[in-house]
């Protein structure tokens, strides 16, 4: 039995158990996270197989639920696949000065490593750049020919306003003679007392002929550098999207979906993984919450109702674009469409991207939500390219992204934990959820 089914086995029924009469509560909504963010799931990215492993795991719960599938076979699962740079090994790095002081970084928190960066392993000096060249294009230039040793360059950021500036400056000295690779300092941000953070972190599908690292402020003054870290391209990376659905009893060729991508970060090396409870653990669990509601017979929709797990969210919407290329029914059947991402807090209302577009369905949302009192607010904002809901809008489906606001603020880094979720407007947002989609299914 392979690792991604004897977890799926181990877990399947303890999370969800179907009952009589239909119970959603937060408590089931963090066993979700819980597991999502484990360890064992390696981030739910490329390394590991953590991807595959969250695939299976909502495969299980779908099974579970005897929802349906929609490719003409027994498997929920629409593979695709897609190139990605990956961190599977050493991710390590020792800052030295020059009176022989060092001090070994640690991934994540006080350095971070680029996602397209390559392979790289040895000994380096640093040579900085000072903020007075970085302006000065003719200093720049001579700066830039006359690097002949094997160094990593260090940018003095007090001469970078922005991160545009930052962007141009780094490609501008990214390949002269001998250069191994560029460090960037930066100020940590305080996400939580046991939390810190540099930047965010993403997804590449490419990878670059030298590393760019972020490093912590106070290492700005290092003469030299230890460096060892592991990258490793995937040419053909294989994922899948995991597809579902509840057929309506009265109109099943009309389809209500409910869509929320599964896949994070992953791991920057082999000891350090990316959780993505908010991002989007949250998403995914109220997914599951909202097809344990729909699965049973008393609340069997008219319409049918479908439920995508998308991957590949994090490399550029590939999930996403792929299903939207390759449907599995007709895309102008669709009533409406809801795509869930980052719904783990709430305490300050949400934001309903689409909402400009489809400005008879959010006052829809907005009058459901006042006569309950659910929310503070519903925020509205127009067409974003920013979800997976994308594709489907460009396809003149009719949709909605929502986003949770309130909480702290991690999001694409290792704060981003269950611990520091509070999952505290679940409730309220399910059965805003639900009476919303109640009002489409019966139009």
């Amino acid at each position: 039995m392979s690792a991604a089914k004897l977890y799926c086995h181990l877990f399947c029924g303890i999370l969800f158990s179907i009952n009589p009469l239909f119970s959603q509560n937060r408590a089931d909504a963090k066993k979700i996270v819980d597991t999502l963010t484990s360890p064992s799931m390696h981030g739910r990215g490329y390394v590991a197989g953590g991807d595959k492993i969250a695939a299976a795991y909502i495969s299980e719960q779908f099974k579970g639920l005897k929802l349906i599938s929609l490719n003409q076979s027994s498997s929920y699962f629409q593979k695709f696949s897609f190139p990605v740079n990956t961190f599977p090994g050493e991710m390590e790095m020792t800052f030295v000065w020059s009176n022989k002081k060092r001090e070994i970084g640690q991934a994540g928190k006080n350095f971070l490593v680029s996602c397209e960066s390559p392979s790289i392993k040895g000994k380096f000096l640093v040579i900085r750049l000072d903020s007075s060249v970085v302006y000065n294009i003719e200093k720049l230039r001579l700066f830039k020919n006359g690097l002949s040793k094997k160094s990593f360059i260090l940018v003095d950021t007090g001469g970078v306003r922005t991160k545009e500036e930052l962007t141009y400056l780094t490609n501008f000295i990214k390949y002269p003679r001998g250069i191994k690779g560029i460090l960037i300092p930066a100020n940590s941000v305080t996400i939580t007392d046991a939390c810190l953070k540099l930047s965010t972190w993403d997804v590449s599908m490419k990878q670059s002929s030298i590393p760019t690292i972020m490093i912590d402020y106070r290492f700005r003054n290092i003469d030299q550098i230890d460096i060892n870290i592991e990258s490793k391209f995937l040419k053909n990376h294989i994922s899948q999207n995991v597809i579902a659905c509840v057929t309506g009893k009265n109109n099943p060729d009309s389809f209500i979906v409910f869509t929320a991508h599964y896949d994070h970060l992953g791991h920057m090396g082999k000891s350090v993984y990316f959780p993505g409870a908010n991002d989007n653990a949250s998403g995914v669990a109220m997914l599951l919450s909202l097809a344990k509601y729909y699965a049973l017979p008393e609340h069997k929709p008219n319409c049918t109702v479908v439920f995508m797990a998308f991957g590949g969210e994090e490399v550029g919407l590939l999930g996403s674009m792929y299903y939207a290329s390759h449907p599995f029914f007709e895309m102008n059947k669709i009533k409406f469409l809801i795509n869930m991402d980052i719904l783990g807090t709430g305490d300050e209302g949400i934001t309903v991207v689409n909402a400009t577009l489809f400005e008879k369905e959010f006052k829809l949302l907005q009058e459901i939500n006042s006569e309950n009192n659910y929310l503070s607010v519903i925020k509205p904002r127009g067409k974003a390219a920013i979800s997976d809901h994308y594709y489907f809008t460009e396809a003149k489906v009719p949709s909605f992204y929502i986003y949770t606001l309130g909480g702290i603020k991690a999001y694409h880094d290792i704060c981003d934990r269950k611990e520091t979720l509070s999952l505290v407007k679940f409730e309220e947002i399910f059965n805003l959820l639900r009476n919303f989609t109640a009002k489409i299914d019966n139009q």
